[in-house]
């Protein structure tokens, strides 16, 4: 049987890359991706690649969004990395006829060290076209551009993928990794790299680490928490398993489809600039007794729009946000599309490839002449909806929203029959607990101790353990890719 020097785990950016920097260490090298074809979450999202100008001032930052959940030396070396992620991506887009853009951009924050970061994007990719190559995904083409930079750096250096093969256990010996085990049979390796994202799609791990239920994700079905399965058979620690980057959105009332739709992104913005002022937001959400209860545009609502409705009331024994109810008017509806859907699935993009935005708003969305009509069909008391909306249009006139701080740019009356309504759910786009691990990738045990031959890369040891960073993951795969596959193969 052969014996692999490296096994990775996955086949999305963090996988891709630790494959890439292990075979060019000299590995030989081995991917399995449950997937039938690669890509994974990584393929449907926003592309962007966090970068910094300066290493200390990205600890910086690292230091203060993380509320001491992940251990300096670990951010540390993100850090380092973000400061030479632009040249690698450079040194992988060049040899397949990409072209990397860099430009500024700070982060959501004005923490110590914010103004350091910026974004590397794959803007210009001569004949390649996403919807040609993955047409089973809805997401941004930037995501599916700098995947494929990946995918076309694996296949050119002749590394082995085996696609639609989960990985189902790992082979120990002696409590060190010494392979897999797939399709029932064991693969041996020297050592084994897990980067096979986290728990979006798994509502029994999320039951035992979440307050929030339920909470729907954003756009697969495949990541069901199988590497901190396996790498809790190992005696692996886990870290911030609470943390994920989420909304709120709907859910489709076809029992088939099987995700969450994010509502319509909406620009993010910086407090240290001010209030946003030139973004119309046009709905509000009320709780299921009819009252406001949050600013629904916070500065990076992407990423913590959904921890408002965690609220918990004993007395009742229930979630009162959850769901919610979205509200907007005629005027607002015809500004634009409130759904924004995205997948990596081919069931539903068999069904739902060419549907519009719009069209995913005619099926969510419940119209009506009144807000008692709106109230009685979402069990909600009319009285106390219409003193809400009452005060929000009070809000509105003044420009000042006091309740919640809602930046006044964005706020937009709701006055215009009919009104349209919907449920409002958390969205989970990918969680951020998962394995601790060391500087170098190592997973560590619950004491503390690498487990031998055992590493991780990407969402499954996502650093972000209390504000995530926009960009953050795809940077942390890349960088934390780039290091697992070094070290796995002994470089």
């Amino acid at each position: 049987m052969t014996q692999y020097d490296v096994i990775v785990v996955g086949y999305g950016f963090a996988g891709g890359v630790a494959a890439i920097a292990a075979h060019d260490a000299g590995a030989r090298v081995l991917i399995v991706e449950k997937g039938k074809v690669p890509g994974g979450i990584s393929v449907c999202s926003a592309g962007g690649l966090r970068i910094a100008a300066d290493a200390d001032e990205a600890l910086a930052y690292l230091i203060a969004t993380n509320a001491g959940t992940t251990p300096e030396p670990v951010l540390a070396e993100l850090a380092k990395g973000m400061a030479w992620l632009a040249e690698f991506a450079r040194t992988l887009c060049e040899p397949v006829g990409a072209k990397l853009d860099v430009r500024p951009s700070p982060a959501n924050y004005p923490l110590p060290g914010y103004r350091t970061f910026g974004f590397a994007y794959v803007e210009d990719f001569p004949g390649f076209d996403p919807a040609r190559s993955y047409p089973d995904v809805r997401g941004s083409p930037a995501g599916a551009r700098i995947f494929e930079v990946v995918r076309r750096n694996v296949e050119r250096r002749g590394i082995e993928v085996r696609l639609g093969t989960p990985a189902e256990r790992l082979v120990l010996a002696d409590g060190a990794a010494a392979g897999i085990v797939a399709g029932g049979m064991p693969i041996p390796a020297r050592r084994v790299i897990l980067a096979c994202g986290g728990f979006e799609a798994d509502p029994a791990l999320q039951l035992q680490h979440w307050v929030l239920k339920p909470v729907l994700s954003a756009a697969v079905a495949f990541n069901t928490g199988d590497g901190i399965r396996m790498g809790q058979a190992a005696g692996a620690k886990l870290w911030h398993m609470w943390h994920f980057h989420g909304s709120y959105g709907f859910r489709h009332p076809d029992p088939a489809y099987p995700f969450g739709v994010r509502v319509k992104r909406l620009p993010d913005w910086n407090p240290a600039d001010g209030l946003r002022e030139d973004i119309a937001m046009t709905w509000i959400l009320v709780d299921r007794d009819g009252r406001r209860f949050m600013n629904e545009y916070d500065p990076y609502m992407q990423d913590t729009g959904h921890r408002a409705l965690e609220h918990f009331d004993p007395i009742r024994q229930c979630f009162p946000r959850v769901p919610s109810l979205m509200l907007v008017d005629a005027k607002g509806r015809e500004r634009y599309p409130l759904s924004a859907p995205t997948w990596n699935d081919a069931g539903v993009a068999a069904t739902y490839r060419d549907s519009t935005p719009r069209e995913f708003d005619a099926r969510i969305l419940t119209q009506a002449d009144t807000l008692p009509e709106v109230a009685a069909k979402f069990d909600i008391d009319p009285a106390a909806l219409e003193r809400t909306v009452a005060a929000w249009n009070e809000a509105c006139a003044a420009g000042r929203d006091d309740a919640f701080g809602r930046p006044p740019g964005s706020m937009v009356p709701i006055t215009t029959p009919p009104f349209s309504a919907a449920a409002v759910w958390p969205i989970v786009s990918n969680t951020q607990g998962g394995l601790a691990h060391d500087p170098q990738q190592r997973v560590l045990d619950a004491f503390g101790s690498p487990v031998p031959n055992l590493y991780v890369a990407g969402e499954l040891g996502s650093v972000f353990g209390h504000l995530y960073m926009s960009g953050g993951n795809i940077a942390e795969s890349f960088v934390g890719g780039r290091i697992a596959g070094r070290m796995a193969a002994g470089a």
